[in-house]
């Protein structure tokens, strides 16, 4: 998969230019050690790029043998994408230093919107029995919202001094990202339980309605920062920054039996990595 790295180059040109600008304005007391700053602004997360192939697992007997099924195949062309999102940003930092502060990262989590592509088709005589289209428009967004959550902490040096109105900042950190409120769309679940669901059920011998879950894995990510703060007044101000996080993730698509036994598991790998843009308030004690 290619990821464009074009969103956080054009965010941190914007950013560098404004900085710039609100340099020629007089000075006003910035941050310095022992300050506490407090940032309430917005959030606009800019994802990238398809996931790679599902593969996916059945159960092993009798599946296997009428219809002629290995206990895992790939469906190539198959993938899925995530949509951007937008949401309200918490931060909190704490001056160690006049130059180094640690920032931890909040807010309300986004939903997101996740799309198919291709077509999941077991091989053998099952693909001919039953497949599951993954682009068509009518059952897309396949998941309709799926809020995740990504709290982060960071380190961070800022550049001048104290005094100085206008301070430009970079920052490291680490980020502790999963997924809750995970919703099918209906009309996608419908679709995988008449056509691969029914399929799955009648060969291995569990009659009745499938089901259909998707699910997310957790993962720890690293975080990159560069953004600038503008002193209005000595408690008041403004902040904007750019962040980029290098996600990868694990989805997975899980057909279950009237009796709850697993049919089928289907798992890509996706790697959203977000381009963050954070514009707030900011408030110092």
């Amino acid at each position: 998969m290619t990821v464009t790295t074009k969103p956080f180059r054009l965010a941190a040109s914007l950013l560098i230019a404004t900085l710039a600008w609100l340099g020629g304005i007089p000075a006003a007391q910035a941050q310095k050690a022992g300050d506490n700053v407090v940032a309430l602004g917005w959030f606009h997360i800019r994802t990238a790029g398809n996931s790679g192939p599902f593969t996916t697992s059945v159960i092993d007997v009798p599946i296997n043998g009428p219809l002629g099924l290995p206990s895992s195949f790939s469906a190539p062309g198959s993938s899925i994408s995530t949509s951007n999102a937008d949401t309200v940003g918490l931060t909190f930092s704490h001056f160690f230093t006049d130059h180094i502060a640690l920032a931890t990262v909040g807010g309300i989590p986004p939903k997101f919107k996740l799309y198919g592509h291709g077509n999941l088709i077991p091989p053998g005589p099952a693909g001919a029995l039953g497949q599951q289209p993954l682009g068509d428009a009518n059952i897309n967004p396949i998941i309709s919202s799926a809020r995740q959550w990504s709290p982060a902490a960071m380190v961070q040096y800022h550049f001048f001094e104290p005094t100085a109105r206008v301070r430009p900042f970079i920052g490291i950190g680490v980020s502790y990202n999963f997924f809750t409120n995970i919703e099918l769309n209906p009309a996608f679940a419908a679709s995988v339980n008449n056509n691969l669901g029914a399929t799955l059920a009648a060969g291995a011998g569990k009659p009745g309605p499938t089901s259909v879950e998707a699910k997310a894995s957790n993962a720890f990510a690293p975080v990159f920062n560069l953004g600038g703060s503008f002193a209005i007044t000595d408690q008041w101000g403004l902040s904007a920054s750019v962040t980029y996080i290098p996600l990868k993730t694990t989805s997975s698509m899980v057909i279950k039996a009237s009796d709850g036994t697993v049919l089928s598991t289907s798992k890509a790998s996706l790697s959203p990595n977000p381009v963050i843009v954070f514009v707030a308030a900011t408030y110092k004690f």
